[in-house]
């Protein structure tokens, strides 16, 4: 499905972005909002929360596996680790 809204822009530079957008951008009070310029010139709206998420799971992605991380039991020995000083 495809929106389209209008938002007006106060003197202050201000916009209300329309509740169908927010509910699909899953924003809530006090939530920022990331803009940015794709190269074909595009402009994108997007949760800045969404996106740091999305690339920290990007920076993550097989930091386990080179760990040797493949279980609860290993994150659980982790935890302890780091809580008290065990060794896995």
């Amino acid at each position: 499905m495809i929106f389209m809204n209008l938002a007006k822009i106060s003197a202050n530079g201000q916009i209300t972005v329309p509740v169908e957008i927010r509910r699909l951008l899953g924003l809530k009070s006090g939530d920022k909002i990331l803009f940015f310029q794709k190269q074909d010139g595009e402009i994108v709206v997007s949760n800045a929360s969404s996106q740091a998420i999305r690339k920290a799971q990007s920076a993550f992605a097989g930091a386990a596996e080179a760990m040797g991380v493949t279980s609860e039991d290993d994150i659980q020995a982790l935890v302890d680790e780091v809580r008290y000083g065990k060794e896995r």
